[in-house]
């Protein structure tokens, strides 16, 4: 089938950031939103992100620029992504503090019409996510996307881009099938509870992928 990018998020334990990194997968993920389940202080994750031998993705909302290029400085974090209201302005101001990180921009799908808003980031981050609308929260739901209009949708986006919403082992061979994206991003879908990763999960979704013919890559997928 090709190449496929798996990014587990929601990390909180460095036994359990290992074991996933160990297993094949293509990044981790850190959420640093503060008052949220699966939240990381700076300092909590400086200590043991920087060696971990994959993609390592902070998770930020709303933040201004310079605060995330700290974050990046201060834990060696290796990507950001924006899961809030950030303009391409503050994407371009990015790239600027941190020339050489990956920017990963996450919209969330209430309808078809909102991928419109991709045309906006074409020039000023490296990958999109397309994630399920929650009126109150802004990722972690477990509410999954309508695959079948987004198959028909997404194939205007002018980016490579990662699925997120709702997927777990049980569903992902038929959001594969159906959607097709470059990625995907999974958080509750692989846990016993928020930020307690359920590994034998992460396993099985590892092994239901790469039977449909898919490779997981080591890297952010490009547009050829």
């Amino acid at each position: 089938m090709g190449q496929l990018f798996v990014k587990i998020c929601g990390i909180t334990r460095p036994d359990q950031a290992e074991a996933i990194a160990a297993l094949g997968v293509s990044a981790l993920g850190f959420i640093a939103v503060p008052n949220t389940p699966r939240y990381l202080s700076p300092s909590a994750i400086a200590g043991w992100v920087r060696s971990l031998p994959v993609l390592k993705v902070g998770v930020f909302l709303d933040c201004t620029p310079e605060t995330i290029a700290r974050w990046v400085e201060t834990t060696g974090l290796t990507a950001v992504q924006l899961h809030g209201q950030e303009s391409p302005q503050d994407c371009y101001r990015l790239g600027e503090l941190l020339p050489g990180i990956p920017r990963i921009k996450a919209l969330r799908i209430r309808h078809l019409a909102d991928l419109a808003a991709a045309d906006a980031y074409r020039d000023c981050v490296e990958t999109l996510l397309l994630d399920a609308y929650h009126p109150h929260r802004a990722g972690g739901t477990g509410q999954t996307l309508n695959w079948q209009r987004l198959a028909q949708g997404s194939l205007s986006l002018p980016l490579p881009w990662l699925l997120a919403g709702g997927l777990n082992p049980d569903n992902i061979r038929q959001a594969l099938h159906q959607v097709q994206p470059h990625g995907v991003d999974l958080s509750s879908g692989v846990e016993i509870q928020p930020g307690n990763k359920d590994l034998g999960k992460v396993e099985r979704l590892l092994r239901q992928i790469r039977s449909q013919g898919w490779e997981v890559t080591s890297s952010l997928p490009r547009l050829s």
